[in-house]
């Protein structure tokens, strides 16, 4: 599947939380955040599906 990520979105975020260092970021952070994130919509999926609805709510995150 491709990144469900946007990496310009993920440096803006990490340098609002550490401003006062400059972080890098691996390609290796990328991908398994990714991952991770793949993961987090596919649960949400099955248990929107499990209660029988068709929209994702944040419960079901």
């Amino acid at each position: 599947m491709k990144d469900v990520i946007v990496r310009s979105h993920i440096k803006r975020v990490v340098s609002q939380i550490s401003p006062e260092r400059k972080l890098s970021i691996s390609e290796e952070f990328y991908l398994s955040l990714s991952k991770e994130v793949e993961r987090v919509i596919k649960r949400a999926c099955e248990r929107a599906r499990a209660n029988n609805r068709t929209t994702l709510m944040g419960r079901d995150v």
